[in-house]
This record gives C-alpha cells, sequence and structure tokens, in this order.
C-alpha cells in the first residue's frame, strides 16, 4: 500500500507521525497570533486617561526607574497618539532613550517629534539630543565619518532654526569639535594623495578643508599642503597664493616658514592672487 493509510472517497491520511510534526510546528504560530492578539486586546481594553498613564510616567521617571518610565510614555503614546500627552511622552521617551544610551532610538523618537511639530520650542531640545546621539558616537578619525556628518547637521539645525535657545551655546562648542574632525579626516585622506603623487586629489582634499572648514586648526596645513600640491604641478601661482594667505593669516607658524622656504628654493616668493579660490575663500573671513 506504499506506505499510506486510506480513507474515505480515497484521500490519503498521512501516518501519525507526520500530524505530530505538523501539530508541533503550528503551535509556536498559534501562540504567537494569541499573545500578538491578547497584546491588541489588552491595549484596546485600557482605558486608563492620558493624564494619569503621564503622571505615573514622571512618577517613575523620578524614582529612577526608567525601563518602566519608557514603557509607561511608550503606552501613552499608543493609545492616545497625536494628543498634548502624546507629545509630551515623546520628549520624556527621547530623554530617557539617551538617558540609558540608546541613541538610535533617541534620534528616531527625536526626529519624529520634529517631523509632527516642527515649530515647537520642544524641538529644539529634540535636535539637541540628535546631535548629542550621534556626537557621542563619533568614530575614530581613520574610518568613515557618516555619523560625525550627521551630528554637525543636527547641530547646525538648530543653531540655525533656534538661535535663541538655551542649547545652541553647547551645540556650537560641540559642533566646533565636530567640524576639526571631518576636516582632520580630509587632511588624513589628502596627505594619502600627496604620498602617492596625486596632487590633484590631494587639492581637491585640502580644498574642502579651506573652505568647509577654515576656523579649525588644520586649515594653516591645509594651506601649506596647497602649496607644496600646486608646486608640484607646476601651478606657480596658485601655490604663491596659498603661500600669501598663509602668511597673512599665520605669519609665525611653522608652516609658513616651510611654505616660503620651498617657494625660495625655486627662486619664487608669496604672492596672493586675488581672483584665485583661495584669495576668494578667504575673504571677509575673520580668523
Amino acid at each position: 500500500m506504499n506506505g499510506r493509510h486510506y480513507g474515505f472517497a480515497g484521500w490519503a491520511i498521512p501516518h501519525l507521525k507526520s500530524i505530530f510534526a505538523l501539530a508541533v510546528l503550528a503551535t509556536p504560530l498559534a501562540l504567537s497570533a494569541c499573545s500578538g492578539k491578547e497584546e491588541l486586546d489588552e491595549l484596546a481594553l485600557n482605558d486608563t486617561p492620558a493624564e494619569v498613564l503621564f503622571n505615573e510616567g514622571l512618577a517613575l521617571r523620578a524614582q529612577g526607574k526608567f525601563r518602566d518610565s519608557t514603557t509607561k510614555f511608550e503606552e501613552l503614546d499608543k493609545l492616545y497618539p497625536y494628543s498634548e500627552y502624546s507629545k509630551k511622552s515623546l520628549v520624556n521617551l527621547a530623554y530617557l532613550n539617551y538617558t540609558r544610551g540608546k541613541y538610535t532610538e533617541t534620534v528616531t523618537t527625536a526626529n519624529r517629534f520634529v517631523t509632527l511639530y516642527p515649530g515647537d520650542e520642544d524641538s529644539a531640545y529634540m535636535l539637541y539630543l540628535v546631535g548629542q546621539s550621534y556626537y557621542h558616537q563619533m568614530p575614530d578619525i581613520t574610518r568613515d565619518q557618516a555619523t560625525t556628518e550627521r551630528a554637525a547637521s543636527a547641530f547646525s539645525e538648530l543653531i540655525q532654526r533656534f538661535p535663541e535657545s538655551e542649547y545652541v551655546p553647547d551645540a556650537e562648542r560641540k559642533l566646533l569639535i565636530v567640524q576639526d574632525q571631518l576636516g582632520g579626516k580630509e587632511m588624513q585622506v589628502g596627505r594619502f594623495y600627496l604620498k602617492k603623487r596625486n596632487y590633484v586629489a590631494g587639492i581637491n582634499r585640502f580644498k574642502t578643508v579651506v573652505t568647509s572648514y577654515q576656523t579649525t586648526r588644520h586649515v594653516e596645513e591645509a594651506l601649506f599642503r596647497l602649496t607644496e600640491a600646486y608646486y608640484a604641478l607646476g601651478v606657480i601661482s596658485e601655490a604663491q597664493t596659498a603661500a600669501a594667505v598663509l602668511g597673512h593669516n599665520f605669519p609665525d607658524t611653522q608652516w609658513y616658514k616651510d611654505a616660503y622656504s620651498l617657494l625660495n628654493k625655486g627662486g619664487y616668493s608669496p604672492s596672493e592672487d586675488s581672483g584665485s579660490w583661495i584669495s576668494r575663500a578667504f575673504r571677509g573671513i575673520k580668523l
């Protein structure tokens, strides 16, 4: 009978082993479905007022029970979305996640708040937390700086949109550190290209430092490297301009002395061309 038992009307009936295996496989799925349904039913039956949930969340937060407080505010947000208390719960959730070192959750919650309430005064705080979350995750300068760039973006948006905010002074201090790291990364890559004698690629990196990270400590070396790279390419006028701008802004540095010495060996001296992009980049900028 080829291993099968046949029942009514010729339908094949599987072995009992097969039936048992299918039942075992189906059980977790059924339990999972029931669990999800029970959770939804429980949530739907919860008629606790938003104000009560919010105050419970605050009480738990005050007691240092951050995980329980987070759960309470999440419950409030699900039960009363877009309410005033939900709005307040988002601020608390962002703060609690940040305090617990959950930076991804902080960014997600804070960005949601800013999207829903762009003009709200708490949006400044939310942008600050986004910037702080990325700031604390900045990688080593030898690695990709996407996170550092996101920190710069968040702090810059805060400063631009909410200039009077109490969080701006610290955001400005952090932004300087962030920009210094971004400028340092450009310098690292630029030096690599110089060693490979890929002068054009190196110039592009140093140009970014001079134009975008002009107030960082890297700008002095960037101007020297531009002098060096342009000189190697035989573009003497740009090399002279880079050295002249370096000498004008940083006359007592070793970088200027080295740039002057490099040009002097070839019979040249620093001389600024007002039409050069280097001159235009520094025009009107007070260092």
